[in-house]
């Protein structure tokens, strides 16, 4: 099995894009939460989101019309792009056949869905593009980047929900360890929805004001929209070509609860076997993990179940390891989240620092673990651990390590 490491890393994010702006960002504890502006949610009793501000599609997508796909690959193809330019790479360098792309979404391209209904509504069912349905499907994401940036390598979309971005690494993961890829360009991507926010707002999730992940006063989560993408390559051929290496990926653990569509397991087992089975895989124990970028929506369940997991698996230790939650700044950017969140351990195990959960103003006595409270800090992490859970009972944890030559 060959070693893995991180060399490149791009993201559009509702607190900035590109790597150092979103990492600025992060540390400073700025949040992108603000009023919605996409659409008009007078109707609705919550009004905030994490939309991603100015954002061109047109100079990020250079060999088709950008109006010709949807927001969601015009997000993930900017990110792409911006990953291989952040790792140094040339795709020219490569077999087409050896590079490919694996995508994580919860949505796919809503935005079609959304167009369907307006314009059935206001014209009628004759009206319709006959191309809309086409462009839908969560696969156009994945494909739609192939096609812009020439990959003939493997191409997979894993719709696995707010768990997608790791479950899409962990597979990029495997292709390359195993000698079936030399380059993975793997993350997720969604856009800001009208659907998604419809739905989390009949479900009462949605906070009125802010995301307080882990806070007793906490409300709900706040959706957002973003992708990151991160290039994946075996060590031997980063050291070759002197590239920087952000850290190395060791091993990931998925699972699923079999307890209930939108409601975790109460003990937390699925969550608990997925961090154990990406340790297991690693070879590394929980007494060896410095940092968890926790899941941390700041819905009263999440927050008190995953608290619950990391107490069963990491026992007395576990309220000496600090974790965090930056969707307390981002906002949950759905199939998105995890892809982002490991950009933001590799840059923690890069510079050292760990990035904050702002908002965080009283502790409560059902999470009363080290969320990191408000403010960044300089811990030198070697080993951690980015948790993800999603509808439908999927858990994905990913294990990332400061890489070292001789490990």
């Amino acid at each position: 099995m060959k070693r893995v490491v991180i060399t490149g890393a791009g993201l559009i994010t509702p607190v900035g894009a590109g790597r150092e702006e979103f990492w600025r960002s992060l540390v400073a504890g700025q949040s992108g939460i603000a009023p919605v502006r996409s659409f008009d949610t007078s109707d609705y009793p919550v009004h905030i989101g994490a939309e991603v501000k100015a954002f061109d599609p047109a100079h990020w997508v250079r060999n088709r019309d950008p109006e010709s796909m949807g927001r969601g690959s015009q997000l993930a193809i900017a990110a792409a792009r911006m990953a291989l330019d952040d790792a140094g790479l040339s795709l020219s360098a490569f077999a087409p056949r050896r590079v490919g792309i694996s995508m994580g979404t919860t949505s796919g391209e809503p935005g079609f869905v959304e167009k369907y209904n307006d314009i059935r509504k206001a014209e009628g069912l004759d009206a319709l593009p006959a191309d809309l349905g086409a462009k839908y499907p969560c696969n156009v994401i994945p494909s739609n980047v192939a096609i812009e940036l020439g990959l003939q390598g493997p191409c997979l979309m894993i719709p696995t929900a707010c768990a997608a971005g790791n479950y899409a690494i962990g597979y990029g993961f495997d292709l390359i360890r195993t000698g079936r890829a030399d380059l993975m360009l793997a993350g997720g991507a969604d856009p800001f929805s009208r659907i998604t926010y419809t739905g989390f707002a009949r479900l009462g999730a949605i906070a009125p004001e802010k995301c307080q992940p882990f806070d007793r006063n906490r409300k709900g989560m706040v959706p957002g929209e973003g992708a990151a993408v991160l290039v994946l390559e075996p060590l031997e051929a980063a050291l070759a070509r002197g590239a920087r290496i952000y850290a190395e990926v060791l091993g990931y653990g998925v699972s699923c609860d079999s307890h209930h569509m939108t409601a975790a397991h109460p003990q937390g087992d699925g969550a608990i076997r997925a961090m154990d089975m990406a340790l297991r895989e690693s070879g590394r124990s929980p007494d060896e993990v410095d940092y968890i970028s926790a899941h941390g929506t700041g819905t009263p369940t999440n927050d008190r179940v995953e608290t619950i997991a990391v107490k069963t698996l990491f026992g007395r230790r576990a309220p000496q390891v600090p974790m965090s939650s930056i969707k307390s700044m981002l906002g949950h950017t759905m199939g998105a989240a995890s892809a982002i969140e490991a950009v933001a351990c590799a840059l923690a195990l890069h510079t050292g620092v760990i990035p904050p959960t702002i908002n965080f103003t009283e502790p409560d006595p059902d999470a009363d673990l080290d969320y990191v409270p408000n403010t960044a800090r300089q811990t030198n992490p070697r080993l951690v651990l980015n948790n993800a859970y999603a509808f439908g009972g999927n858990n994905a944890s990913l294990c990332l390590a400061r890489f070292e030559e001789a490990a």
